[in-house]
């Protein structure tokens, strides 16, 4: 289970996310929002830093940063496997 509503959050990307795996998997923020709300698994791996595996048009694992105190969510990067 994700530690953050997905619908009360902001949903921030890296440019390196947005422009490589966001472009080559046709998602937009919409998208990214879905993934994310239907997660498969979630794993801690670290104070703020998160790995959420999805699967949208295949299984895709996203690395996030979550910050409780502004309640944003940051996508750092994401792979495919």
């Amino acid at each position: 289970m994700l530690p953050f509503d997905i619908d009360r959050v902001h949903v921030y990307v890296s440019k390196h996310f947005r422009n490589t795996w966001m472009r080559k998997w046709d998602w937009d923020q919409t998208d990214l929002r879905e993934a994310l709300r239907d997660a498969l698994r979630v794993l801690r791996v670290g104070k703020g830093k998160w790995e959420i595996f999805v699967q949208k048009k295949g299984q895709k694992k996203l690395v996030v940063a979550y910050d409780a105190e502004y309640d944003e969510v940051f996508v750092i990067t994401g792979s495919e496997g």
